[in-house]
């Protein structure tokens, strides 16, 4: 069976290869296409993706799920590895039923409606099913950038687009190195490894990212600098009003003073 991405969705007419998101799922596939894994594509539509995943992943199980239903039967999807459910990609309960059957899931392909509500909601409901070191691809991303997919083309930093979900998402990469000593965890720092941004295409990475900031502890710059000193030089007066009153002093002003300014701008 010819394991080439390239060629499979040639012979199932596949639009992945006319969007160039082929090249990038043979990149990240390559080494994984003899494993023994669960995909779940969120999308089906005419199945082509579904009959290219089934021939790639020939040890792994398939699963699909659109919001119509979708006759296997004409389609050509009645394979012993694939598995079709109908229902909402942003409806807990019928997740958490998809969930209770898989279990977990090694790779999670967003081809659903585009809509920034759904992506997003789909996200939350699925990335705690995502194995650690899975991946997670949304599809389509430029429909962020259109008003008539929901998205937003007039207010491209503060919107509350998928695009925008996902360059806010890159901060968990660093949560560690955030200077702020009133920064609470998010729900997703230490919890992605890597995200990668191509041509309306966004590719998630789970895994462990508890590594320690060198210049930072507990999101304080200054407590991190205070014992840096005294290690070297000891305990001395001048570090403690230094860096415990003179420069926590000036950080807590500057989060009064955008505190403030997210208020009067109502950007929360």
């Amino acid at each position: 069976m010819n394991c080439n991405l390239k060629n499979l969705c040639e012979k199932y007419n596949c639009d992945k290869l006319d969007h160039a998101y082929i090249e990038i799922y043979q990149k990240y596939f390559v080494n994984l296409k003899n494993q023994e894994l669960n995909l779940l594509e969120i999308g089906v539509s005419d199945g082509a993706s579904i009959k290219v995943w089934s021939d790639y992943f020939v040890n792994s199980n398939v699963v699909g799920i659109d919001i119509k239903n979708i006759d296997i039967e004409k389609k050509g999807l009645n394979r012993k590895n694939i598995s079709i459910y109908q229902g909402s990609q942003s409806d807990k309960s019928f997740i958490n039923k998809i969930i209770g059957i898989h279990r977990n899931f090694d790779i999670i392909i967003d081809d659903g409606s585009h809509y920034p509500k759904d992506v997003i909601k789909s996200f939350d409901l699925l990335f705690p099913a995502l194995n650690l070191n899975g991946l997670y691809f949304v599809e389509d991303i430029q429909t962020s950038y259109n008003h008539f997919f929901f998205g937003n083309a007039f207010d491209l930093k503060y919107s509350k687009t998928h695009m925008n979900f996902f360059k806010h998402l890159t901060d968990s990469l660093n949560y560690q190195e955030i200077a702020n000593p009133f920064y609470r965890k998010k729900k997703y720092d230490s919890k992605i490894t890597n995200i990668s941004f191509y041509h309306n295409l966004v590719v998630v990475k789970k895994g462990i990212n508890n590594k320690e900031s060198n210049i930072v502890e507990n999101n304080s710059y200054e407590k991190k600098r205070h014992q840096q000193r005294i290690f070297v030089k000891g305990k001395r007066i001048r570090y403690f009003i230094k860096y415990l009153v003179i420069y926590r002093a000036y950080t807590i002003v500057l989060y009064l003073f955008n505190t403030l300014k997210k208020v009067i701008l109502f950007r929360f």
